[in-house]
């Protein structure tokens, strides 16, 4: 009845995803789908996927997997994963499936679930991965249909904001989920949109799927000036998240952006909840610093979806951000790409100034970008315990690896969850700064040290 030789790898901290065939196959996607059933002992749960073309052969696989053990599943065909998020109230159904990869290479696919009002829970994902390692599953007879929310979703983001005009922008959909969504609904809005790489195709040929590389969106940067735009947004492969530029070509980066939507966003706030921002732990301090300045809560968080987004309900936050590129709204109860987008818009409509004025007013402190360095498993926690050892005098946060506060910056180490390597960030309020921080950091941790020397040799 079940493969009892399935990569069980594939679980990650926030959600499955792995590399089709070698990592990922359908009967995985099966087992995938009756294990999800027993979980939820049968039961109505929603089912949508990206464009990728491995992505309905798994689906297809889910799907039998979950009627297998009783479950009413809807299918909402191909479809963002924002959209399947606003599926969950639209519909009254709270438990779904994506079939995704989000941003990863065009090899590589994957499952993002929630089993119930909240994101799924690491806990969670190691039940699953028991009953997936065991093959126990319990027998029912289920049954499918299909639902279209897509036009709904649209209508619903339209209605929060006042139609546009006058505006520009180039969109960067990278033949991923958003690519006939967006550029139709900022149409709607009166916006005049220029198309790039707007033909849905999971092949991926013409850019890597993650827009938070700026490598991945050079083309675009040089569109926007080209195009003489107010804007220019890129989405990923699954159509939530969101990377911005400005009309002079420069590619903002999502901490800076979310202190423009702070400054728009907490001014109005009146409830404790009202004036919370969530943030991931790799964003400047300027986020921080700026939720403050308006008598806000910042609540610093892990990396990942999952855990922003669980902060966010908990707090009843009005918004939330990750340096992905993941934007999140207390007024939809989640993240949304094409909301941030349309948020943007109505702030350069509102203050009749470019996006490039707005950004410059915003203090900007040297950051470094996360430095790969490529560390065995078994080394990583050890080179996390020196630092909080050799750190002891500081400030430290182990939400996520080692965060050790200074004066005038920080520094950052985390073990990757996909990867063996080691990831180090840091930031300083002066480039002076910066440089003292990471020879404070190299000189007390020479494991740390080495792994850069190796990395930047002189």
């Amino acid at each position: 009845m079940t493969n009892f030789h399935h990569n069980l790898n594939v679980f990650k901290g926030c959600d499955i995803r792995g590399r089709y065939r070698s990592e990922l196959t359908p009967e995985f996607a099966l087992d995938l789908g009756r294990s999800v059933g027993t979980r939820l002992q049968g039961g109505r749960l929603l089912v949508g996927g990206d464009a990728r073309p491995s992505t309905p052969l798994l689906k297809g696989a889910l799907v039998q997997g979950l009627i297998d053990t009783g479950c009413h599943v809807t299918d909402l065909g191909q479809i963002p994963t924002s959209a399947l998020y606003f599926a969950q109230d639209h519909l009254g159904v709270k438990p779904v499936v994506m079939v995704t990869a989000s941003h990863n290479p065009p090899g590589y696919n994957g499952f993002k679930l929630m089993l119930g009002e909240g994101p799924i829970t690491e806990t969670e994902l190691a039940q699953l991965r028991e009953v997936v390692a065991s093959g126990q599953y319990q027998p029912g007879s289920g049954f499918w249909d299909r639902a279209d929310v897509l036009e709904a979703y649209l209508s619903h983001l339209a209605a929060f904001f006042p139609a546009g005009g006058g505006l520009n922008v180039v969109v960067d959909a990278g033949n991923g989920c958003l690519s006939r969504l967006a550029p139709d609904l900022l149409r709607r809005q009166g916006y005049g949109v220029t198309e790039r790489f707007c033909n849905i195709d999971g092949r991926f040929l013409y850019r890597d799927p993650n827009p938070a590389v700026p490598e991945n969106i050079a083309g675009l940067a040089n569109q926007v000036i080209a195009q003489g735009a107010n804007l220019g947004v890129a989405y990923d492969g699954d159509g939530d998240r969101a990377v911005f530029v400005d009309e002079k070509g420069r590619i903002i980066p999502s901490d800076r952006m979310l202190v423009l939507f702070i400054r728009q966003t907490l001014p109005l706030g009146r409830t404790p909840g009202e004036r919370t921002v969530v943030y991931d732990i790799k964003c400047s301090s300027i986020v921080a610093e700026e939720v403050k300045r308006w008598h806000g809560t910042p609540v610093i968080e892990r990396s990942g979806h999952t855990f922003i987004k669980t902060t966010m309900l908990r707090e009843n936050a009005a918004l939330g951000g990750e340096i992905s590129g993941h934007f999140f709204f207390g007024r939809l109860g989640r993240d949304d790409a094409m909301y941030a987008t349309l948020l943007l818009l109505h702030i350069l409509a509102q203050t009749k100034r470019p996006l490039s004025a707005l950004m410059d007013e915003i203090p900007h402190y040297p950051i470094t970008p996360d430095l790969r360095l490529p560390c065995p498993p078994a080394q990583q926690a050890q080179i996390l315990e020196q630092m909080q050892t050799a750190f002891a005098d500081h400030e430290i946060s182990t939400i996520d690896g080692v965060r050790i506060a200074f004066d005038s910056g920080w520094a950052l180490a985390r073990s990757s969850v996909t990867e063996p390597l080691i990831t180090v960030r840091f930031e300083g309020h002066t480039q002076e700064k910066l440089a003292e921080i990471q020879r404070e950091v190299r000189q007390r941790v020479p494991a740390i040290d080495q792994l850069m020397a190796v990395e930047s040799p002189p």
